[in-house]
């Protein structure tokens, strides 16, 4: 009898069991992949990187030159540099002192300095770097300076690397030896790391001798260029695989007037012969003045197509079409003095595409480069809005197609994602027939979420769409207080399933800002963060990058319930075909607080049996990465089989992820 009933407990047991597995299978929502059609072809471009000198990106970030104003070319000529041991008020017993000598030899490089040492008590002249310099143990450095001897007897420069502790962590000494100006060159080698090291310079003997152009690069630079780019921050970039580099900004390509807008042709050429500008983001926000921040233009337009060149992405720069930023003065050039503007335009294209024997094509020749770089793309106007631009977009537009057919042209619809200006611009650009329209949005974690169905019912007649500025902000627009935190993330990772899912309207996408550095930003959140020493991709980062690390080639419909996947039970979903790796990718988005299960079905084409999974999880909605974690929030492989043709899977809670799987 007891064995009846132990066997009856059984069945019972296994009864209830068998039937939670048909509940849990029945829970499961499908998503069903159609193989068998490209919807549309995926661009090459879909997911890019836009750059901006921004919270010192460029000029102590990207740039890897460690010396601030190494050509005195500040408004404050002195800046970034100190003499501690100068009395300016006891001439007689003062060690010495620099004096800024003003020449008008030519227009970018006017200052030098001119250093009287009177005795030898020990002038020094020290360099603060960008919030101090990163030097690493082990590590050589290319020292580099112009000098002039004047009357006197000075015999060296010695030249230190200084670390936190007032130690020296590294040094050399030049011997100048002419009257006329020369540049002198040696190396450094450093025997400890130090985040804020700084650089002193003192002299032997007394006497005066002039200085310009004081300057120290790792010699561990982006494939080993000399006073190149810094190794990490491009390795960050360069892993993305982006299909494009928009450069140099952003608002900084308009100025806040225009006499202080960016203008390439200043950047291009010798390094001391590039004329310094004041960066328009160094006291925009009073929460994070920063006076000292200016363009050296060290990263300049053939440094920037170069790096696109080096990461294998297509280069888009952006001009300014007359009119300065909009939130600034709106200074505008009026209608019959825009020529030179325009003529800026069609030079950059000769610069970058012309023949060795134009004039702009012998200047890129000369820089290093004799063979075009072949660009494509070309931006009029940042963001701006109103009557005035369109009016100035349509003379380069006609003035550019008229020499130069074949150059894609992408025009701007203001600063915002809808309201007045937003209609306007859409709706004007739509009637000049514009090719790419750039769409800009810095929005709450909500506002991603629930519009991923924004381009699902644009006009398909109507220009191509290049989301060219977004970002979810934590708390708000311009906020100090922004995170780059797992919700803005996954929510962004949300919403580019729809950006995905639109790929034959969207063709071009780039999260904004680009770089941080950690003690000199003004505008969060950003990408990517780093300090003098270090640098880490943000939650943010690895969505954009998982993106275009799986872009495939050919948009694939996926569905559940036979709608599109944006949203309903807190899915959102796309999914494309890769022929080039004979794979189909899906992207899922869970924004619920709890796991869910689902069952991937794959119709018109025969999958294999192994599923490669890439996850992003966590449901610390706030957690974010950090020097100290870096990779707290990145993807985490795995693998899952296939049964029939279908995938069966439990996507976690508050996740992003990734299936791809092999075709037969």
């Amino acid at each position: 009898m007891k064995s009846l009933w132990k066997g009856l407990a059984l069945i019972l047991v296994l009864s209830i069991c068998s039937l939670k597995v048909l509940v849990a299978q029945s829970d499961a929502y499908q998503l069903t992949i159609d193989a068998s059609t490209s919807k549309a072809k995926i661009q090459p471009t879909m997911y890019g990187i836009f750059f901006e000198d921004i919270n010192f990106a460029a000029d102590g970030g990207l740039y890897a030159e460690l010396v601030k104003n190494r050509g005195f070319e500040f408004p404050l000529p002195k800046m970034g540099w100190l003499e501690p041991n100068s009395d300016r008020h006891s001439l007689n017993t003062a060690s010495g002192m620099g004096t800024i000598i003003k020449t008008e030899n030519q227009p970018a490089n006017r200052n030098i300095l001119r250093v009287m040492v009177n005795n030898d008590q020990g002038y020094e002249l020290i360099n603060e770097g960008f919030r101090g310099m990163g030097i690493k143990e082990g590590q050589a450095y290319d020292l580099s300076f112009q000098a002039a001897k004047g009357e006197g007897r000075i015999s060296q420069i010695n030249f230190q690397l200084i670390g936190e502790n007032g130690k020296v962590i590294g040094e050399t000494s030049v011997a100048p030896t002419s009257a006329n100006w020369q540049v002198y060159t040696s190396v450094i080698k450093a025997d400890a790391t130090a985040e804020k090291a700084r650089l002193k310079i003192t002299f032997q003997g007394t006497g005066l001798i002039d200085l310009d152009m004081i300057s120290l690069f790792p010699q561990d630079t982006w494939k080993g260029r000399k006073y190149g780019l810094r190794k990490d921050l491009v390795q960050l970039l360069y892993d993305m695989d982006p299909g494009f580099l928009r450069f140099p900004g952003g608002c900084i390509v308009e100025g806040r007037t225009l006499a202080q807008r960016y203008q390439w042709k200043k950047t291009v050429g010798p390094i001391e012969e590039r004329e310094a500008l004041v960066n328009r983001w160094n006291t925009e926000f009073n929460h994070r003045l920063t006076p000292d921040y200016y363009q050296s233009f060290g990263l300049g337009f053939f440094e920037y197509f170069q790096l696109a060149e080096d990461i294998g992405a297509e280069a888009m720069p952006i001009l300014g079409c007359g009119m300065a930023c909009q939130f600034n003065t709106g200074e505008l050039v009026p209608m019959d003095e825009l020529g030179p503007y325009v003529q800026d335009a069609l030079d950059l294209i000769e610069f970058a595409n012309g023949d060795v024997s134009t004039p702009w094509g012998k200047v890129r020749s000369e820089m290093g480069h004799p063979e075009p770089f072949n660009m494509t793309y070309i931006g009029i106007g940042n963001e701006q809005w109103g009557p005035e631009y369109i009016k100035r977009y349509l003379v380069f537009e006609e003035a550019i197609k008229a020499k130069y057919p074949d150059i894609v042209i992408i025009s701007g619809s203001g600063p915002f994602p809808d309201g007045e200006y937003f209609e306007y611009g859409m709706e004007e650009l739509t009637k000049l027939n514009a090719a790419i329209v750039d769409e800009h949005y810095y929005r709450s974690p909500e506002w991603f979420r629930e519009n991923a169905t924004r381009y699902d019912s644009y006009d398909r007649n109507g220009p191509k769409i290049f989301a060219g500025e977004y970002a979810a902000q934590s708390v708000a627009i311009a906020s100090p207080d922004n995170k780059n935190n797992w919700n803005c993330a996954l929510s962004e990772a949300a919403y580019m399933t729809g950006l995905e899912r639109n790929a034959d309207l969207v063709v071009m996408t780039s999260y904004a800002p680009l770089m941080a550095h950690a003690e000199g930003w003004q505008w969060t959140p950003d990408m990517i963060w780093f300090n003098n020493l270090q640098a880490y991709g943000t939650a943010n980062y690895y969505v954009q990058k998982m993106y275009a690390n799986n872009a495939g080639t050919d948009l694939l419909q996926v569905t559940l319930d036979g709608q599109p996947v944006t949203g309903q039970h807190q899915l959102y979903a796309s999914s494309v075909m890769d022929e080039n790796t004979n794979q189909v990718i899906v992207k899922v988005a869970n924004t619920g607080a709890e796991a869910q299960s689902l069952k991937l079905v794959f119709n018109g084409a025969k999958v294999g049996k192994e599923a490669e999974v890439w996850t992003m999880a966590t449901d610390e909605l706030e957690a974010v990465n950090s020097f100290e974690e870096p990779m707290k929030i990145s993807p985490q492989a795995s693998t899952a089989m296939l049964k029939k043709s279908s995938l069966e899977v439990k996507i976690p809670a508050h996740a992003f992820v990734v299936y791809k799987i092999g075709l037969r």
